[in-house]
């Protein structure tokens, strides 16, 4: 037994169905501030939440595909052998099965006298058929391609090491397809760090920045061109930022530069022990924000 008595359910599903739900503006007023509540109170459910956010972010910022006008009607064209059986007349000198009601019509859609089938309203499922938005299908599939496609280019400024910045990257894009974007959760830095050290003998410096809008949610590992990396992850609003350092002996300091392109924000700098790689989607000055309060704090 749990001790909530919001009404919501307590299994980890039923609470997963309801924060989508909250995302999706499908709950009333009552029922999303018991969500929020909850959300506020558990950090896993903070991290889902604010993972559908970014997810949802990530999708609205990727092009819409251009969908010609020949291949809908072919979409189209798929679901016209029903709409036409369900529009036309019975033959002459046939009568439906079913006296009073009209042939292939479902129960409930009772025929009066004198009305053409034309005129007589379809089922809600003929009209889900005819209201559907084949643009929208075919562009959610191309958007899902995109995203599930390891071949998505991040190009990158000269100068900088781009095969770990593109691993970095996916790194990136993976958490916010994954069911968790982080292995470790906890908003206090004197658990992710003792919980990164003890798995790959290394921890970067974790600061607490709940106070200026970036929260820490927790921590994972990364892989990197086989070699395990530490990353936090913050959440500001409605976006996660994943922070990598790299680890560097006799390392120089180095000023943030901005290396981002193709739909992610992303800046690199060093402070001699650590090579960071901060990502996020949100806008650049958002994210240079965050990296100069991550500088301050973390010296």
């Amino acid at each position: 037994m749990t001790g909530h008595d919001d009404g919501l359910p307590n299994d980890p599903e039923g609470i997963g169905l309801m924060i989508h739900a909250l995302v999706d503006g499908e709950l009333d007023a009552a029922a999303a501030l018991a969500v929020e509540r909850r959300i506020a109170a558990d950090p896993r459910l903070a991290a889902e939440h604010a993972r559908i956010l970014a997810l949802r972010g990530a999708v609205s910022r990727l092009p819409r595909p251009d969908v010609g006008d020949a291949f809908l009607a072919r979409i189209a064209a798929i679901g016209a052998p029903a709409t036409q059986a369900r529009d036309e007349e019975p033959q002459r000198g046939t009568q439906s099965a079913l006296p009073g009601l009209i042939a292939g019509a479902g129960p409930g859609q009772r025929r009066e006298a004198g009305t053409r089938p034309s005129q007589v309203r379809p089922s809600p499922r003929a009209r889900r058929f005819g209201s559907f938005d084949w643009r929208a299908m075919a562009a959610s599939i191309m958007i899902s391609a995109v995203l599930a496609s390891g071949a998505t280019q991040w190009v990158m400024q000269s100068g900088v090491d781009d095969g770990f910045a593109a691993a970095v990257a996916s790194g990136h894009r993976r958490s916010l397809l994954a069911a968790s974007p982080i292995d470790i959760v906890s908003s206090d830095r004197h658990t992710v760090k003792p919980w990164l050290d003890a798995r790959i003998g290394v921890s970067p410096p974790a600061p607490d920045l709940a106070q200026d809008g970036f929260a820490l949610i927790g921590g994972r590992v990364e892989v990197i061109s086989g070699r395990p990396v530490p990353a936090l992850v913050y959440r500001h609003r409605e976006h996660l930022i994943t922070l990598v350092a790299e680890p560097r002996q006799g390392g120089k300091a180095t000023q943030p530069d901005d290396v981002s392109s193709g739909g992610f924000s992303m800046v690199h700098w060093s402070d001699g022990a650590f090579s960071y790689w901060a990502i996020s989607d949100m806008e650049r000055p958002e994210l240079d924000d965050f990296v100069a309060r991550f500088r301050k704090a973390a010296v």
